[in-house]
């Protein structure tokens, strides 16, 4: 901490944006396109408990291209600080400037005080007849969020050492070939706080998904990367807070270089908490397994224009914010949350850049899922794929190297993009999620007996099995690119879309209007848990042939936390505000028969390279070296366009023969699907059958089948045969 302050601040440098500790003083640059004056101001230490001791006030220099900056010297880490804008208030121009209002540096390294709602937050008098179109003029200083001057990190201290993901040793990223990749999507605390293996003092913290009891489940399960829901640092919703709840999912990001304190051992130490957050990254890399993390750049906690001002709105509404054409005074809401970031301006595009740059440079991350990613791409005609921002990553020298993946709608027009993301990225296919829920969740008859959905066609099966060439086979994009799931965090889990037919989101605290009400689900006749042995078999049965189809198809498949051990929310299908026992995983409920048949599925899927196959299947006659794709019926023939428009029959096969011209020992597959509730017969193609695997467990690995042998596939199942060729043994 200072212990004299200079009468004014020193020529600053534009570059890099927030406060960088540097020659003996820290450098501070901000964006404001359009303020007429930009502030510093210091605050003592006395500040990190809510006091008001604001020590002085500096007027940045500029702005330069938009930027603010100035160098304090002797200042340095430790510093507490935040920024008050001047400029016009005029709502009907987009503008909101108000420098009565303490603004958090949106590149804070570190953020320190509590957040609650409070009317003195907003730039307007909540409550004034004109709404917010008014005036607040009392200073929130006192409990405002500040920022805190981080210690430099290594890729500012100019060492010219590589970044800690690309260090060599047991930190260097694992860096899994695109075909080997299996998703594993995981909240921070609901893994880890009821695990009994677990310390009390780790659980639900970084530290705990670095743990050994951790690990060996991942490595046990055989996934090879972590999704970690959102870390950056993020606020509760104030509604929330009067239902006793908070936002646990933590879509809410307000500290967009923070890890989020909630998960970390010392919470009140912002230093410590991003040390954790690396440890923790630097232990998972050692083992193998990848960090991705789910990021929020489509919003911000600001809210519609009715909302607080926090940071982004009171530095330049008009340039952080998308707003309505018609109505400059309102915030366009294409992420559903109220506001929607403006990543086509330039100095956005820079910031969110910057953001992600962090993370993998300094944080040790390997990629990124993105929510509501059409955002990112949208501009005042709506969303382009080709779109600045896209343009920008896909050249940068850091981030070009990292997984991204996108959540490929938002809510506004036109907001559906599956299969639009450019080159290399990867999107949730959720045409996959609904066609294998209707496939196995049928009861045989039409309209959903028991709750369930009436069924889906072969052809449509068959085609998001095989990684949706219709939305993803063009450009130079791969299978990989469909991420596949049948459950994820947002929506029922497997156990509870397989138990309940309506949602049951009461806890939430809006008498179950939340959440969707037409996802895909079937009671099986009872509605939630029974005792009725037939009617959790059955529950079972169906649960297997899902995770089995998941990770047997051909993409990117992607489990969500809890499924592999029939994790259940007691059918709360947006259990975003439930942090407690709907959320958390019950390590002592386990099912352990999932568990070991979920590891077997992704050991046959590391073993058999026709599972992980890079390039598209073919249903015609296949170049040499690729393999061809062949859809067989009942009878063992290939099917036909007759057979494709029959909705009375739903067995099938898909057939891999052999790649011509490789190794001699290379043998064909078969995966049979029967989503029937019996048994039915099916003719195998010539030569001898090696069962790999049933889902139904009825039979055991290992049984030898030929195209004479009588062959059933057994209700509600997938069963995978591979080809022994002469003189290849029987072993499985």
């Amino acid at each position: 901490m200072l212990t004299t302050l200079p009468a004014a601040l020193q020529p600053g440098r534009a570059e890099p944006m927030g406060a960088l500790n540097r020659d003996g003083g820290v450098n501070f640059a901000v964006f404001s396109q359009n303020a007429t004056r930009i502030e510093l101001c210091i605050f003592d230490d006395a500040a990190l408990a809510g006091a008001t001791a604001e020590l002085r006030r500096y007027a940045l220099q500029g702005p330069h291209d938009g930027i603010w900056h100035g160098f304090l010297p002797g200042a340095g880490p430790g510093l507490v600080y935040g920024l008050r804008a001047h400029g016009p208030y005029a709502p009907e121009q987009g503008h909101r400037f108000n420098p009565h209002k303490l603004l958090l540096d949106p590149n804070a390294r570190e953020i320190v005080g509590r957040w609650a709602p409070q009317p003195e937050h907003h730039g307007y008098e909540v409550g004034h007849p004109e709404g917010a179109r008014s005036f607040d003029t009392r200073d929130n200083a006192a409990a405002a969020l500040k920022a805190r001057v981080a210690a430099p990190q290594q890729s500012e201290r100019g060492t010219g050492t590589a970044p800690p993901q690309f260090e060599s040793g047991a930190g260097l990223a694992p860096r899994v070939a695109d075909a080997d990749v299996v998703i594993y999507e995981v909240h921070v605390k609901n893994f880890s706080q009821a695990h009994p293996d677990i310390p009390p003092a780790l659980r639900g913290r970084y530290a705990a998904l670095a743990h050994p009891a951790a690990i060996a489940h991942f490595k046990r399960l055989g996934v090879t990367t972590l999704e970690l829901l959102p870390v950056q640092y993020h606020l509760d919703e104030g509604f929330l807070a009067e239902r006793g709840l908070i936002n646990h999912w933590g879509y809410n990001t307000i500290g967009f270089f923070c890890a989020d304190p909630r998960f970390a051992v010392q919470p009140d130490d912002p230093a410590a908490v991003n040390e954790e957050f690396r440890q923790m990254v630097h232990t998972l890399h050692s083992q193998g397994i990848e960090v991705l993390l789910d990021v929020v750049y489509n919003h911000t906690p600001e809210g519609n224009e009715r909302g607080p001002t926090i940071s982004f709105r009171g530095l330049d509404n008009r340039s952080w914010y998308h707003l309505a054409a018609d109505d400059r005074a309102r915030c366009e809401n294409h992420s559903g949350c109220g506001n929607t970031l403006n990543v086509a301006h330039p100095r956005v595009t820079q910031f969110v850049l910057d953001s992600l740059r962090f993370w993998v440079q300094e944080m040790g991350v390997d990629g990124f899922r993105f929510d509501l990613a059409p955002v990112l791409g949208r501009n005042a005609h709506g969303f382009d794929p080709h779109a600045a921002f896209f343009t920008a990553l896909m050249q940068d020298p850091v981030l070009a190297r990292t997984r991204l993946i996108a959540e490929a709608w938002d809510s506004g027009p036109q907001g559906y993009q599956v299969g639009r993301f450019p080159g290399r990225w990867g999107e949730w296919n959720d045409k996959f999620r609904d066609a294998m829920r209707a496939y196995w969740l049928r009861t045989g008859q039409a309209g959903g007996q028991g709750g369930g959905p009436s069924g889906v066609s072969r052809g449509e099966f068959a085609r998001r099995f095989s990684a949706s060439s219709d939305l993803f086979h063009h450009s130079t994009r791969r299978p990989t690119a469909s991420v596949n799931f049948v459950a994820v965090h947002d929506g029922f889990t497997l156990a509870d879309f397989t138990s309940h037919a309506a949602k049951h989101n009461h806890a939430n605290g809006e008498d179950n209007r939340d959440g969707r009400d037409n996802e895909l689900c079937a009671s099986f006749g009872v509605e939630g848990a029974s005792t009725d042995a037939a009617v959790t078999t059955l529950r079972w049965r169906v649960r297997r042939a899902l995770m089995a189809t998941l990770l047997l198809a051909q993409g990117t498949p992607m489990i969500n936390a809890g499924d592999e051990l029939g994790h259940s929310q007691q059918g709360n299908n947006n259990a975003w505000n439930q942090d407690n026992a709907t959320s958390w995983i019950d390590w002592s409920q386990a099912d352990e028969v999932m568990a070991n048949f979920t590891a077997q599925l992704l050991s046959l899927r590391r073993e058999e390279p026709a599972l992980r196959h890079e390039r598209w299947f073919f249903s015609a006659a296949a170049p040499v070296g690729e393999r061809r794709l062949v859809w067989l019926n009942a009878s063992g023939a290939e099917m036909q366009h007759h057979d494709w428009q029959d909705a009375g029959q739903q067995v099938l096969a898909c057939h891999l023969p052999a790649v011509a011209g490789t190794q001699p020992d290379d043998h064909a597959l078969l995966i049979a699907f029967n989503p029937e509730p019996r048994d039915q017969g099916f003719t195998l193609p010539a030569g001898r059958w090696l069962l790999r695997l049933d889902s139904s467990l009825q039979s055991a690995p290992g049984i030898v089948f030929t195209e004479a042998s009588p062959f059933k596939i057994p209700a509600r199942a997938v069963l995978v045969l591979r080809s022994i060729n002469p003189g290849q043994t029987n072993k499985p």
